[in-house]
């Protein structure tokens, strides 16, 4: 029982620190190759209400994304930033890559990474970073007042491919003005990122690497040995 107990624990460990891996560049979605589409528009400002909080949205510009998420978090408004903003309109931050991003960099060399706010992302060398593109990657707030949309929006996973049809918003709370929005994908640090009410989120492939599902095995394997040798009573000679 103990060989069984080692075995899969080392599989455990290594299909864990590998189970982020992004799917081959054959799988991805030739929809990906197309860069983010938004176009101004004149919308009045709307009011949507979450969790009995009042929201007021300001559109600016259509948008339309197609990407594959790199990196995310799920944002919990009763703790951290949010809860010191009011804010629990913004459902998630979805960090995706689209064009040569998504067919050429060598992502999986990569380490991507969301905070409350924001997405980073690290390259081991120049030679992987020169592969890349921080032009083609976007960090997104997603906001929306429906229901479902938002459910529907944390179903989302790393290496997933997805797309994002909404505005590009700012927004508020009757206290305060919370957040703006990036209009290009040119800029960097403070105010870098989309904000996206979402009108229609998609997800076009889902993701689920082969290190993923060995992770889930390993552990199902290693908890029962585990159980196994605790509850397995001992032998004593007589």
């Amino acid at each position: 029982m103990k060989p069984i107990l080692l075995i899969s624990f080392v599989i455990l460990v290594i299909s864990f620190w590998n189970r982020n891996e992004f799917p081959d560049k054959t799988d991805i979605s030739p929809k990906l190759a197309q860069a983010p589409i938004q176009e101004l528009i004149q919308h009045p400002e709307f009011a949507v209400n979450v969790d009995d909080k009042d929201y007021f949205i300001q559109p600016k510009y259509d948008y339309e994304l197609y990407g594959m998420v790199v990196s995310y978090r799920v944002h919990n408004g009763d703790t951290g930033a949010h809860l010191r903003w009011g804010d629990h309109l913004n459902v998630a931050d979805y960090c995706v890559v689209w064009s040569e991003n998504a067919f050429e960099a060598r992502l999986d060399e990569m380490t991507f990474r969301n905070q409350e706010w924001t997405c980073y992302y690290q390259y081991p060398n120049r030679e992987v970073g020169a592969s890349f593109d921080g032009a083609k990657l976007s960090n997104n707030h997603l906001i929306s007042g429906d229901s479902g949309i938002r459910e529907r929006i944390k179903k989302i996973g790393i290496g997933d491919q997805i797309r994002i049809k909404g505005w590009l918003s700012s927004y508020r709370s009757t206290e305060r003005f919370i957040r703006g929005t990036s209009i290009n994908r040119l800029d960097t640090g403070n105010g870098a990122c989309e904000t996206i009410y979402v009108n229609e989120i998609e997800i076009l492939s889902v993701h689920t690497s082969s290190w993923r599902k060995l992770m889930y095995v390993s552990l199902f394997i290693f908890l029962a040995a585990l159980a196994r040798y605790f509850y397995t009573p001992f032998k004593l000679n007589e």
